[in-house]
């Protein structure tokens, strides 16, 4: 039986288990030069990460936007001074596509396209000289095909790059090349669904070791599927799908929203969000761990219902008379170190066409154990808004995990300060922390203020953002902050 978190609060409490409050106070800060993006890729976050810690501590890389005719790779060291910078020019026809680092690099993909049809072309940046390799094709394909993907896998040792193989609007199969981190190709594969019948919004994975996967929704919107292609030559195909949705009480249910994510442990993991198919409310949660390497079947969690009951705490959460739960979009899926994970959701939407603002509202975070049953929920309150100039960069929440404490980390505007705050979750119990105020004094003037795709911990007790003070002069800051 799903646990609530005040209860568990009030037992924890008790137990000494409440996360401790925390203190932040900011360190360093260092001008930094960013320009949003435009069109399309104000919605579609294809890369929402640019900056990425390095493995050893030393400091970070990030992706920056700096002019319309390109990006630059830029190293700092942990004191946040600049190491080196690296331009990448993006052509006209160009968009960028993924941003990884591995050991010894970061990569950069680009997708081009014109009438002579469009690739994705790979640059990879030396970690220590900064020195920029020649971009590499990885994948081609007609300019009326759909467009090309990658994947980057966790530790960025391995990049895939795929296209789809359709008939009509069905995709019958996905030609894909694997490569490693120095960018040598090293297989090709095709994956095969002429069995599959009608399905949805497939996609290529790759884990750390070149194991692929292959993610759909099938069964009219009702079956969550992955298929396993092994990183040997062996032609083994290991197939697991679950159904989420159906017929229930007389209600079709099917699947709004999934996501799949490939931990850095080789996991796989899913969730999706399932409503009813003729109203849209929103009907339950349901978890998948695909498990090939262990048990080689899947653990289906317990569905998770989104009953009067739990309307009724998010109304309490929000101060807001909720009949039904609609707009709700998962967010992240984080994975603690004892196995327990965390499913984080959020309620975002639109105020109006394309120049309005864009709100971000309550936060739903589910908690399973290690056996994958669901031991908690909690209902995160908050009412964010960001200018149409940042689009969906300046909501939301970043997180990470440390031990078996979630971190998360929010702009709001809480008792007339407008600050990123940081909240700790206990991922055994669900104990959420009161939100701690990092003291940035983040401005709160409808325009561009925060980015939160540069936000990334470089430790358990170190957070690195980007955001721009209160002062009317200042510009945007790159800013190291340590939490006590």
């Amino acid at each position: 039986m799903v646990r609530r978190a005040l209860v568990i609060g009030l037992m924890a409490a008790a137990l000494g288990t409440t996360p401790a409050p925390v203190a932040a106070q900011k360190v360093k800060s260092a001008p930094f030069s960013y320009l949003p993006e435009q069109g399309a890729d104000r919605y579609d976050m294809r890369v929402p990460r640019k900056t990425l810690p390095l493995a050893d501590g030393s400091g970070f890389v990030i992706l920056a936007h700096q002019s319309a005719g390109g990006y630059a790779v830029e190293r700092y060291d942990a004191d946040l001074k600049k190491q080196w910078s690296t331009p990448i020019p993006v052509a006209p026809g160009e968009t960028l596509e993924a941003f990884g680092r591995g050991p010894q690099q970061a990569l950069v993909v680009l997708h081009h396209k014109d009438e002579n049809g469009q690739n994705l072309a790979a640059v990879s940046v030396n970690l220590q000289s900064g020195q920029r390799s020649a971009g590499k094709v990885v994948m081609a394909a007609p300019p009326r095909d759909r467009r090309p993907g990658v994947s980057i896998s966790p530790d960025g040792t391995r990049l895939l790059a795929f296209r789809y193989l359709t008939r009509g609007q069905q995709v019958k199969s996905i030609a894909a090349t694997l490569f490693d981190q120095n960018l040598v190709q090293l297989q090709e594969k095709t994956y095969d669904f002429r069995d599959l019948g009608d399905f949805f919004s497939p996609a290529a994975h790759v884990a750390n070791d070149g194991t692929q996967y292959v993610t759909l929704i099938s069964d009219g919107m009702k079956k969550l599927t992955v298929r396993r292609y092994p990183a040997d030559k062996s032609p083994e195909i290991k197939v697991l799908g679950v159904p989420v949705g159906g017929t229930f009480g007389g209600r079709a249910v099917t699947i709004r929203d999934a996501k799949f994510t490939v931990l850095n442990d080789g996991s796989l993991y899913a969730a999706a969000l399932c409503a009813d198919y003729a109203t849209g409310e929103y009907y339950s949660l349901k978890v998948v761990k695909y498990d090939f390497n262990g048990t080689g079947d899947m653990k289906f969690s317990p569905e998770f219902r989104f009953t009067p009951a739990y309307l009724a705490e998010v109304g309490k959460a929000s101060g807001l008379d909720v009949k039904r739960l609609d707009d709700v979009y998962l967010g992240e899926l984080v994975l603690t170190a004892e196995k327990q994970l965390v499913v984080v959701a959020e309620k975002h939407f639109e105020d109006g066409g394309s120049e309005a603002p864009v709100h971000a509202r309550e936060l739903h975070v589910f908690g399973y154990n290690e056996y994958g049953q669901p031991t908690w929920h909690s209902i995160v309150a908050k009412n964010q808004v960001a200018p149409a100039v940042d689009a969906y960069t300046g909501i939301g929440f970043r997180a990470a995990a440390f031990g078996n404490t979630v971190q998360l980390l929010t702009l709001e505007n809480l008792n007339k300060k407008s600050d990123l705050y940081l909240r700790s979750i206990n991922a055994q119990t669900g104990v959420v922390s009161p939100p701690e105020r990092l003291k940035l004094n983040v401005a709160d003037d409808k325009q561009l203020a925060y980015v939160k795709d540069f936000t990334v911990w470089l430790g358990e007790k170190t957070i690195v953002g980007v955001s721009r003070p209160s002062k009317k002069s200042a510009a945007l800051q790159l800013e190291k902050i340590l939490v006590k």
